[in-house]
């Protein structure tokens, strides 16, 4: 199922946490996994703390450290470091549902990572049942 998302900066990280959970809660899945996927090259979606907002801004910051705006870059479009961005975050993460409850460390948040806003966007999440008889290791 496609959620849509408006970014409103460049760059900015998104916290969508509460619209997964809403998900997972919604489905009735008791014990599973959920994935997030991003379908775009400039966009992508991390766990991370969501309790001190100066973490996402000193991710950004890194981030632009090490893969500048501006860079020497040959895409005509000049928007690589978003490529380069969106690649190391990856385009999707996995979450463990338990007893119909996200699985995330008590700091931990599910981000949507833009890197070439502001766009509209969008993401998917898809939840996988697990059966009665299962394995936890």
């Amino acid at each position: 199922m496609n959620h849509k998302i408006q970014t409103t900066k460049s760059q900015q990280f998104i916290n969508i946490t509460n619209k997964v959970a809403e998900i997972v809660k919604n489905s009735n899945v008791r014990d599973g996994i959920v994935v997030v996927y991003v379908p775009h090259t400039t966009a992508g979606v991390t766990i991370n703390e969501n309790a001190d907002p100066d973490v996402v801004r000193d991710m950004i910051s890194a981030l632009n450290k090490a893969f500048p705006v501006h860079g020497d870059y040959l895409h005509f479009e000049g928007n690589s470091h978003a490529h380069v961005k969106a690649s190391l975050m990856g385009s999707s993460c996995t979450v463990i549902i338990q007893e119909g409850k996200l699985m995330l460390g008590t700091w931990q948040g599910i981000y949507f990572c833009e890197f070439d806003g502001p766009r509209n966007r969008e993401f998917y999440v898809k939840i996988i049942s697990s059966s009665d008889k299962h394995i936890s290791i």
